[in-house]
């Protein structure tokens, strides 16, 4: 076994800077020795440290030069300068002057008018430059479905079959719990509202409408933006965090491929099948509510539904399916590819996740709405 040598120092003084040259070994076993000495330095000109002629070093001798550094203001600025090779030195001081380095206190806010433009501006261009990056990942989205439809014996059937029954037939029992309630509630709106005039049979008209049109589709996307979103962003966060889709890449497989198409196709064909179950459930729970309460019997309501709700109403409600399953996925998709390495960074993308998705569901019903009333629908 080598022995050890103990640590010892020298200052190097001129004008322009000083050098501390380093000689023995630096590690946990002896560096006390050298602590008291190095802690009573008293340097005036820039540190450096030479480590042409030093020994052994470890974690614990790391951090008392580091410390010997910042006590001479010499690494307040940037990497610590190191004079001389060494097998780990260099390596070893920036690692430890990098966790040692505080984190930036957060400046103070300013309460002013030019303060609040400032923040107001950053918050624009920042969604603006989301905007346009989500658009470009959706221009290669739709580029990458078209070109694997193209070619469907380069589709991973079984990935695709798999996020059908994890997002869809998995999601069926809570949409479907959810909606029947919900149609409940404007059951009972409808009924105490309407009573009043004596037009409580008109409940049919509102339940109606209000699930086939849009309480259907838009609970749907909802409850998909909250559960599917944040599973999806997990999922890939966590595999860009343990570098398996770099992985992926140095086999030559494309993560758009693997992991984005599968995802988008299941959606595509599972959101439509889950609004139509939401809004058969919720028809059920104003069947209820108007049978029980209003005295309705079930067949006359669903005869009146036939004949006062025209059938388009539905249509417009199945239109939305894709479009809130495809908005779903993309955010999804692309905040999962956008993680980092830290757990914060998986934690922030998919609350990122879930809020734009639930922001683009309620903001593209708007448009819709207006566009189908302009269309006189």
């Amino acid at each position: 076994m080598a022995e050890t040598v103990s640590p010892e120092f020298a200052l190097d003084e001129s004008d322009e800077r000083t050098v501390l040259r380093l000689t023995g070994d630096w590690t946990v076993q002896h560096v006390q020795d050298v602590d008291d000495a190095l802690r009573a330095l008293n340097v005036s000109s820039p540190l450096a440290v030479d480590v042409s002629d030093l020994g052994k070093l470890d974690t614990a001798g790391a951090f008392v030069i580091d410390r010997t550094l910042r006590a001479a203001g010499s690494a307040e600025e940037g990497e610590p300068e190191i004079i001389g090779d060494h097998p780990n030195a260099t390596r070893l001081i920036a690692q430890i002057h990098a966790v040692s380095t505080p984190a930036p206190e957060s400046p103070a806010q300013d309460g002013s008018i030019m303060a609040l433009l400032d923040r107001t501006g950053r918050s624009f261009m920042h969604i603006a430059s989301e905007s346009i990056a989500t658009l470009a990942f959706l221009g290669e989205t739709l580029a990458t479905c078209a070109r694997m439809l193209l070619q469907p014996w380069k589709l991973r059937w079984t990935s695709i079959v798999a996020v059908m029954e994890e997002s869809g037939l998995d999601a069926l029992p809570i949409i479907t719990f959810l909606s029947f309630f919900v149609g409940m509630v404007i059951a009972f709106i409808g009924a105490t509202t309407l009573k009043s005039f004596d037009l409580e049979i008109y409940t049919v008209e509102l339940i109606g409408y209000s699930e086939l049109r849009e309480f259907g589709v838009v609970l749907t996307g909802i409850v998909l933006a909250g559960r599917t979103n944040s599973s999806f962003t997990a999922q890939i966060g966590t595999m860009k965090m343990r570098q398996e889709i770099d992985a992926m890449q140095t086999l030559g497989l494309k993560p758009m491929e693997v992991l984005v198409v599968p995802r988008v196709l299941a959606m595509l064909i599972m959101t439509p099948v889950l609004a139509f179950a939401a809004t058969l459930a919720g028809i059920a729970g104003g069947v209820m509510v108007a049978w029980l309460a209003l005295d309705i019997n079930p067949g006359v309501f669903i005869v009146r539904l036939r004949d006062s709700v025209p059938l388009d109403q539905f249509w417009v409600g199945m239109s939305k399916a894709p479009v809130f399953g495809l908005v779903c996925v993309l955010i999804a998709c692309r905040q999962g590819l956008n993680v980092g390495g830290s757990v914060q960074s998986l934690g922030r993308a998919t609350t990122t996740s879930v809020v734009q998705a639930l922001f683009s569901i309620i903001a593209i019903d708007a448009l819709f709405a207006i566009f189908y009333m302009e269309l006189d629908i």
